[in-house]
């Protein structure tokens, strides 16, 4: 693994420069996305919103904003998910490692939501213009994750595409699941999955927040059966108390609680159970006009 690129006296972070890509990209596709539907965006046309357009920029200004707050957020979860460390160590907060998927989507969905108000564009239809930029964003991005050996990799594992970290930022000699090479290509195809349903909304077939309930519920889905190969710490219920354990404690149980759960995980039902209410209610509204 190669965790930096040095430079002569310049050292690059290749977290932070696969992130910058996944941004890059990400740009990229929403642009796409606006310029296939700049003929439904037309009846939104505001002041600010026809300067962007003009220009053919609008991509790259959202994903540069929502990026900024979605590291934000991804970073501020990961270290409210440790209180006392960040108590103990306050400067935990500017550490390059360390991001909580659920902690970004809630930075870029606040962010989102503010830039739809900005633009005048429905939030739903906003976010469907978004999700699939996300997506590739996030698999991008988590290339960053296998190159830098952060300690997003999974269990151990005798399989022939197992790999080891041993030069990672969390090092380990063991052959494990390389779990953020198996995210990179399930968000591509979530990806590519969402820019084909995008595209009923090109004919008027389709209903505004179609595109989003697909993100919140196929990436809430991935994430969670990627966890189970995780080595992150579990939530379990033993003797009727909820308390937090690692994963090295957790696979030595000699029994394992009904009820032991990642926080991805746990994120993960959340994002699923929101996409589906939301999709239902659309749905239902969608049968009632026709």
């Amino acid at each position: 693994m190669i965790p930096f690129l040095h430079f002569g006296p310049l050292t690059i972070p290749t977290f932070g420069l696969m992130v910058a890509t996944g941004l890059l990209v990400a740009a990229y596709v929403l642009q796409a996305d606006f310029n296939r539907r700049r003929g439904q965006l037309q009846k939104y046309s505001t002041a600010k919103y026809a300067k962007a357009a003009a220009n053919s920029d609008e991509g790259f200004l959202i994903i540069g904003i929502a990026g900024i707050a979605g590291l934000v957020g991804a970073r501020l979860y990961h270290v409210l998910e440790s209180p006392s460390e960040l108590i103990a160590n306050p400067s935990v907060l500017i550490s390059r490692f360390g991001f909580a998927w659920f902690g970004g989507f809630l930075g870029g969905f606040v962010a989102l939501a503010i830039l739809a108000r900005h633009f005048r564009i429905p939030l739903l239809e906003f976010l469907d213009l978004c999700s699939p930029a996300a997506a590739v964003g996030y698999a991008i991005g988590r290339i960053g994750c296998l190159l830098s050996g952060d300690g997003d990799y999974g269990v151990p594992t005798s399989l022939p595409w197992g790999m080891s970290f041993p030069n990672g930022v969390v090092p380990t000699i063991e052959r494990v699941h390389p779990t953020p090479l198996y995210e990179f290509f399930i968000w591509l195809a979530i990806a590519g999955f969402l820019w084909r349903i995008g595209k009923r909304a090109l004919s008027g077939a389709g209903s505004s927040g179609e595109v989003f309930c697909g993100y919140l519920i196929l990436t809430g889905v991935a994430r969670f059966f990627v966890e189970l190969i995780r080595v992150n710490p579990r939530l379990v219920l033993e003797e009727g108390h909820l308390h937090w354990i690692d994963y090295e404690t957790y696979s030595k149980l000699a029994s394992h609680s009904w009820f032991s759960f990642s926080n991805a995980q746990m994120a993960s039902l959340v994002s699923i159970l929101v996409g589906v209410i939301l999709l239902s209610g659309i749905s239902r509204r969608s049968s009632l006009k026709t």
